[in-house]
């Protein structure tokens, strides 16, 4: 119906449509198409309630910059008076008591929040694969995974069940699901957005960010959800940019990392798309040069080390005795703890929670953790040496386009290897977007991945938004 907010704003403006219809409208596409279990639940009474508030607004000329805006919100992000069950057994009924700051800047900006979507339980996947209220289908290709773990999110956007959505980052986790959905996924500068209200997964890694049909719409969410925040300390206080009043990019410096187009597993077919893209690029008078970034072997494993130790003490609270999942086979405080845990988690988050309680050990925390924080700094160290050179690296988002069910899920590693281009932007706290860069043979879509300063969000915007109108289509 809608494929950009602002055909809602002009439809919403010559009276062809309200903010109610609008909703009853994707209300409809998400029952037509809730085979795809993109949704874990549809809040119809509260988003027909506040699309009538809306219209009410509209008329008196008191309306929001988002109103008629219809969105979805990850499964992990909280929304006062609605469940958030971060798609796990262990939550599946805890009701949230407060909103998530994201939430209350989209709803004081007239947005329309119209249900939670699916995704990887506590955020942990790459496929959404694991759920416990089962996996999420690609709608481009429904034998396919959507990515993870913002599948549902993705999914949302991409099958037309809302105009935007929420995910959250923490290692690729919404820009890998829009490389294989064919939509714009960012993660913002960490510290950019609050982390108020979103269930952790690896606390120094998490952020929340938009997904969208277009860059326009992405930077107007931003602009929304951006900014300090009173509940969340790690919050900068730097400015929020006009994100949506894009600079035209002059000659810019663009770098290319390498190492990720000689790697083995980079699909033949995004490896020579976006090798055209820098040859339009170069057309267009900018600089498109390849560096050396030696420590791409090193990026998944120090990222798998330190956000499964965040997640085995974010964890640690799931216990079967404050909230959540208890046991109904306890007896005791111990049996309650165990058995609450290992029937309330799935295997995938009990696999990760293992890893993190191992590293964080006595006798491997300087071994395994300790290291891993030292290779971070010289990631970051590295990378900022690129940008004070460059202003953005570019890179594909996924080596491949979205994988069969089934494919990556006996192999932990092959799958953990599929975040190898992705983790580097969270392991540093750097912005970072993925954009639809082409299509496979088979008619599947792949991304395109922008990286830049901290903080230079509205500069990565313009440029993404240069590259999809003038680049890529």
């Amino acid at each position: 119906m809608y494929t950009s907010f602002s055909e809602v704003k002009i439809a919403l403006q010559q009276k062809q449509a309200t903010c109610e219809s609008i909703v009853k409208h994707y209300l409809q596409v998400i029952e037509q198409k809730k085979h795809l279990n993109a949704f874990n639940e549809v809040f119809t009474e509260s988003a027909l309630q506040k699309a009538t508030e809306v219209d009410d607004k509209i008329k008196s000329g008191t309306a929001g910059k988002l109103a008629g805006m219809v969105i979805a919100i990850k499964d992990n992000i909280c929304y006062k008076g609605h469940k958030v069950s971060v798609s796990s057994k262990i939550l599946e009924n805890f009701q949230s008591i407060y909103s998530s700051t994201v939430v209350e800047k989209l709803l004081a900006e007239d947005a329309i929040i119209i249900g939670r979507t699916n995704c990887d339980e506590f955020a942990m996947g790459s496929s959404n694969e694991n759920s416990a209220f089962g996996k999420v289908l690609n709608p481009l290709d429904e034998t396919t995974v959507p990515g993870g773990s913002s599948g549902g999110s993705a999914v949302a956007v991409a099958a037309g069940m809302c105009l935007a959505s929420l995910g959250t980052d923490t290692g690729g986790s919404i820009r890998q699901p829009a490389s294989f959905t064919g939509t714009v996924g960012l993660k913002p500068t960490y510290g950019r957005v609050s982390r108020h209200g979103i269930v952790a997964y690896a606390s120094s890694f998490d952020q929340v960010g938009p997904f969208s049909s277009n860059v326009e719409d992405t930077a107007l969410i931003m602009e929304v959800i951006a900014g300090q925040d009173e509940y969340d300390a790690t919050l900068s206080s730097q400015k929020v940019d006009d994100y949506s009043n894009f600079n035209k990019p002059e000659k810019l410096k663009i770098a290319y990392i390498k190492d990720c187009f000689d790697s083995e597993g980079l699909d033949a077919e995004i490896k020579s798309t976006l090798l055209n893209h820098f040859e339009k690029l170069k057309q267009q008078g900018h600089s498109v040069e390849a560096v050396d970034f030696p420590y791409l072997d090193f990026l998944v494993p120090s990222y798998y080390v330190l956000t499964t130790a965040e997640a085995s003490s974010n964890l640690g609270r799931y216990d079967g005795m404050r909230y959540g999942f208890r046991s109904a086979n306890a007896t005791d405080l111990e049996s309650t703890y165990k058995k609450s845990r290992s029937e309330g988690f799935g295997k995938e988050v009990k696999r990760r929670i293992m890893l993190g309680t191992f590293v964080l050990s006595e006798g491997y925390y300087d071994a395994y953790y300790g290291k891993a924080q030292k290779v971070r700094r010289l990631l970051l160290d590295k990378t900022n040496e690129i940008l004070a050179k460059y202003d953005f690296i570019v890179m594909p988002t996924t080596p491949s386009v979205a994988f069969k069910f089934g494919q990556n899920s006996k192999d932990p590693i092959k799958m953990y290897l599929e975040d190898i281009f992705t983790v580097q932007a969270n392991l540093t706290g750097l912005p970072a977007i993925s954009i639809p860069a082409g299509k496979n043979k088979n008619n599947l879509p792949f991304g395109i991945q922008l990286m830049g300063k901290a903080f230079s969000e509205k500069a990565l915007l313009s440029f993404a938004n240069y590259l999809e109108k003038e680049i890529v289509n």
